[in-house]
């Protein structure tokens, strides 16, 4: 089931068994509002099992590029176009957000994004990372990377 994510009144919904519930929510918030304020687009997401795709592509490119397994689970996944690009994010249980932002067109940007919620450690798997940090009214702190995706998907 669909879910339209509210950047107003931030809610858990479907976040619930994370330990950093509200962060996770606060940091999905941000996200909503950046596309809506961007692309006037409704971001929207489902539970993980829902989309196994969506799940699959964003797990297969973390491990081809990366030889990257993410250990916490996937709760919710979004997956959508928005002026030439596909968008791909998955939301997991330990408070991290995954975003692949893939451009259509050959020669455009795409890469893989990491968030992660304020009050989470970073994943083992993400350790050789570096994370800016960037503050959010929704979000609180929210602490950030990405890698440049080299193949084709």
């Amino acid at each position: 089931m669909t879910h339209v994510v509210d950047f107003v009144n931030v809610e858990t919904t479907g976040l619930e068994s994370s330990p950093v519930a509200d962060a996770l929510a606060g940091l999905r918030a941000n996200e909503a509002r950046y596309f809506r304020n961007k692309y006037d687009h409704v971001f929207a997401v489902e539970a993980a099992q829902e989309n196994p795709a969506a799940l699959e592509r964003v797990t297969r490119i973390l491990h081809e590029e990366r030889g990257i397994a993410i250990s916490s689970k996937p709760l919710e996944v979004s997956d959508f176009e928005v002026d030439g690009i596909r968008m791909t994010y998955v939301f997991y249980e330990s408070g991290l957000s995954i975003n692949v932002m893939y451009t259509l067109a050959e020669g455009g940007k795409r890469a893989v994004g990491f968030k992660l919620s304020q009050g989470m450690d970073v994943p083992d798997e993400l350790s050789a990372f570096r994370f800016a940090r960037q503050r959010s009214k929704l979000a609180g702190e929210i602490r950030g990377s990405y890698f440049v995706i080299k193949g084709e998907y």
